[in-house]
């Protein structure tokens, strides 16, 4: 009992470095660019909000280390955590975009590393699975907050969709069965955030950036669509599949 007291409380210093980290990262964004009420205040909720979820996910996971695949996780919430801040300051003022697009592109680049570093390092989680999936989600919802506010709330639905197949699926049970590996759906997850950056890094035309981030939608409709539709079939007449990670794979979590 003493030696789990001992793990889980070097796990809680770690996630307590992780919210330390993001605060320090919002002092250096407020310093640089002088972040707004807006910008402050919702950087402070990301990261407490992010250190009290993680800390109870540790304490219940029982996880002996927190491992690097997570702290490599860790460092992309601190990231979205900057970014965050940056979108929501932009309702007051115009936002530094070569810095969020800077931002947004590292955590994007080190998505994917996460999941290498955990199966190379063999300290694959449930608990690792679930928090790439959550950051990536809530990036994606950011970015498409952000690029709304120059093509409109439609872009919304792309950040949105995730969390709305969420909420249906607390009505439906059966939209939380697991889905047969995919890579299409697993190359529609990877692109959303990729264009929602082209969309909003300003570096493009307007309807070129309406073109992009309208194929993303489109995109996603179409393999949320496809697997709404499989797990239809299978709630109707049951089959056995393999289960897997889905990480921002337009999934339930």
């Amino acid at each position: 009992m003493a030696l789990n007291n001992t793990y889980e409380a070097r796990l809680q210093q770690e996630t307590a470095v992780g919210a330390g980290v993001q605060l320090l990262l919002l002092v250096l964004l407020g310093s640089a660019i002088g972040l707004g009420p807006a910008g402050w205040l919702t950087g402070l909720v990301f990261a407490f909000a992010t250190w009290a979820v993680l800390s109870r996910a540790v304490h219940r996971s029982r996880l002996r280390s927190f491992g690097p695949a997570n702290r490599v996780t860790l460092g992309r919430a601190t990231l979205v955590g900057g970014v965050t801040a940056l979108v929501a300051d932009s309702f007051e003022s115009a936002p530094p975009v070569t810095l969020l697009v800077a931002l947004t592109a590292v955590a994007l680049l080190l998505d994917g590393v996460d999941g290498k570093v955990a199966r190379r390092t063999g300290t694959s989680t449930a608990l690792g699975a679930r928090f790439d999936m959550e950051v990536d989600a809530f990036l994606i919802l950011v970015l498409s907050v952000y690029v709304s506010m120059d093509l409109g709330p439609w872009v919304l639905l792309i950040g949105g969709m995730r969390y709305a197949f969420v909420a249906a699926a607390r009505v439906a049970p059966w939209l939380t069965a697991p889905l047969p590996p995919s890579f299409a759906r697993k190359t529609v997850a990877a692109v959303q955030g990729v264009c929602l950056l082209l969309a909003g890094s300003e570096l493009l035309p307007q309807p070129v950036n309406l073109a992009i981030a309208l194929s993303a939608l489109a995109a996603l409709v179409w393999s949320f669509g496809r697997d709404v539709r499989w797990l239809w079939r299978t709630h109707r007449t049951p089959l056995e599949v393999p289960s897997e990670p889905r990480l921002l794979e337009l999934a339930t979590g």
